[in-house]
């Protein structure tokens, strides 16, 4: 075994003992910034039926499908409505959010570059107010598209600028724990949004929901900038300050900032250029790694499975509200991310990522078998419970691996230089799978059947394991120097 150099040691074992309570402190201030995230990608859940018509006895007006009593528009819930959206109106508000997440990705990792992780986590917090705003004061589809666009824009932002602080802010002993805290604090805010939007109108649902982006500044405001930011503009007496108040006052700091200092000095030598990343077999390879991560994060049919869970209840002959249905996986999605974060630095990515591939991937597999037997006219009620065992392990497995580890790795695989411009490449092509994916899977399951789409994605995640097992390193308790050396092909 190799000899541990200073640099493979954390912090602790250099010399002073670490306090990581500031550290924690840091990453869930940042982490504010997925809830609201969480709560725009939740609200459509809620807010849908409450602002389309009924399905029977419909009116056409305007070209809008309407149920009217005594003048008064009914939604699709039975509930008297300012306004209704129609099915062109209603699928833009769905998906123009990941249009807008597409467009800001690119642009908030260079202004994390030029003006700083902070700013520009701060600085986001003013497109998630104004589109809480326009679709609070909505009077039409106008003002609710205009506002999730906005709301998507802010949320691209900050899958690029979060991750990005929390993993610079960390030290290698905890950066995979709190590093998982994004995609904890994402679910986070999608089930405050089921719990509170599904017994309350969406007016007042967002309401709640825009107090979050002057939360995420009042607490943020005080948090220090990474050091690695600011020893690359030359700020090392700020780099000090900020790396002691993470570290605490014991700490040893002089051996982690003069490695810093090592690691910046020597990606400032570097082009750093996006077509710069394909010139040396690290860089590429991190950029295989992330992209391929994200991709299997979408085409692992977790939307697939989100979207029938009223159905997977009712063939194990659940009498259960849609709104308590969803509620309860957002609760097992929620628990099973926070198991994720303490695992993840014991297990390892590795081998979260693997079970997760394999059993979602079996479950897929059971699930379309199943559905396809019911399609067929088989009588399966005696096997009721399997679709509901195979949605929990499903979900439960996700979170575990693929739902948290891609958001963490993304700000792992990189070295400095690269990781704003990798890191919103990486968001960028998650949310284009994930406009695509939601565009085409209702698409898909009309045209071959729910059971099929089950088969389909289940096939990528028998591809998956294999990706995960050949070509993702273990990157626990390693430093940045270490990855890229497994990168490079080197043993570390």
């Amino acid at each position: 075994m190799e000899k541990p150099t200073m640099h493979m040691l954390t912090v602790e074992e250099k010399g002073g003992k670490t306090n990581k309570t500031n550290q924690y402190i840091a990453a869930i201030a940042a982490a504010i910034g997925a809830v609201i995230a969480g709560t725009i990608l939740g609200w459509t859940s809620p807010a849908l039926p409450q602002l389309e018509p009924l399905k029977q006895n419909t009116t056409a007006q305007n070209g809008t499908n309407v149920n009217i009593v005594n003048n008064t528009l009914i939604n699709s819930v039975g509930q008297e409505a300012d306004f209704l959206l129609n099915t062109k109106e209603s699928s833009l508000v769905s998906s123009i959010s990941a249009i807008g997440a597409l467009i800001s990705a690119l642009p908030v990792g260079l202004l994390a570059q030029k003006a700083g992780r902070r700013p520009t986590i701060l600085i986001l917090s003013i497109p998630f107010l104004l589109s809480w705003l326009l679709i609070i004061f909505a009077q039409g589809a106008t003002m609710l598209i205009i506002g999730r666009f906005i709301a998507g824009l802010g949320t691209g932002g900050i899958c690029v600028a979060a991750p990005m602080y929390i993993g610079e802010i960390a030290e290698t002993a905890i950066r995979g724990t709190l590093g998982a805290f994004f995609q904890l604090f994402l679910t986070i805010g999608i089930l405050f949004t089921f719990i509170v939007g599904g017994w309350t109108h969406w007016r007042t649902l967002s309401i709640v929901s825009a107090a979050l982006p002057p939360l995420l500044v009042i607490v943020f405001w005080w948090m220090p900038e990474t050091p690695q930011y600011l020893l690359g503009k030359n700020r090392r007496r700020d780099a000090e300050k900020s790396l002691r108040w993470l570290r605490g006052p014991d700490a040893d700091l002089s051996d982690e900032l003069e490695d810093m200092q090592n690691e910046v000095d020597a990606a400032s030598l570097q082009r750093a250029g996006i077509l710069s990343i394909f010139s040396h077999r690290n860089t590429r390879m991190a950029f295989i790694c992330s992209l391929g991560l994200m991709f299997f994060q979408q085409f692992s049919g977790i939307n697939a499975v989100i979207f029938y869970t009223n159905n997977i209840f009712q063939s194990a002959g659940s009498n259960i509200q849609p709104v308590i249905a969803t509620i309860i996986v957002g609760v097992v999605q929620t628990i099973a991310t926070y198991i994720s974060s303490l695992l993840i630095e014991k297990a390892g990515r590795r081998i979260l990522l693997l079970q997760s591939a394999a059993i979602m991937g079996i479950t897929l597999i059971i699930l379309g078998v199943y559905f396809k037997l019911q399609d067929s006219g088989h009588n399966v009620s005696s096997f009721g419970w399997l679709p509901l065992v195979c949605l929990i392990l499903f979900i439960t497995s996700f979170s575990l691996g693929f739902g948290p580890i891609p958001w963490m790795m993304m700000g792992e695989l990189f070295t400095v230089e690269y990781r704003s411009a990798a890191t919103s490449i990486s968001v960028v092509v998650n949310w284009f799978l994930v406009f695509i994916v939601t565009l085409c899977f209702p698409l898909m399951r009309d045209a071959v059947g729910i059971y099929s789409c089950f088969w389909f994605f289940s096939g990528f995640m028998v591809v998956c394991v294999f990706f995960v097992f050949f070509l993702i390193p273990e990157t626990k308790g390693k430093t940045v120097s270490q990855i890229q050396a497994i990168l490079a092909g080197k043993n570390s």
